[in-house]
């Protein structure tokens, strides 16, 4: 039940940000699909592997692939579609925990929790770069 409200949750924080983000019509609707889907795809992931950076590369990837295709299909810039499916991977709950390291002068805390919130965004945008350098490539090709 957890999970079922983690995707929804997903779907509809990706809902706000379109809208913060002035997407409309059935862009807007595609833009919300998009978190769901991510989100669906980390949980998913995250039930089969233990590393969660390699769960948060394999769905930056996955939500990477949807947003090229759907940007080709709809015509629109591919970064409306990736800032959007991506907003319920943002690590905050991570960037929280190492901010309060910092300020509790737990250093060893602080530099440990950092450093995992660090690979979980380099994950993101690495996910984000592989995938934009494939389509670069094979449109290039063509």
């Amino acid at each position: 039940m957890t999970q079922i409200l983690q995707i929804i949750t997903g779907c509809l924080g990706s809902a706000g940000f379109a809208l913060l983000y002035n997407i409309r019509g059935k862009r807007f609707v595609f833009a919300a699909l998009g978190g769901l889907l991510a989100t669906l795809f980390y949980i998913l992931f995250g039930l089969f592997m233990e590393n969660e950076i390699l769960n948060y590369f394999i769905c930056a990837v996955l939500a990477s692939l949807y947003a090229e295709i759907m940007a080709r299909i709809l015509k629109t810039p591919t970064t409306t579609f990736i800032i959007t499916s991506l907003i319920p991977l943002i690590p905050g709950g991570s960037l929280y925990y190492t901010m309060t390291g910092a300020f509790s002068g737990d250093f060893e805390y602080f530099v440990s929790k950092g450093l995992y919130t660090l690979g979980l965004a380099g994950a993101l945008a690495a996910g984000i770069i592989v995938v934009v350098s494939i389509v670069k490539i094979v449109v290039r090709k063509r």
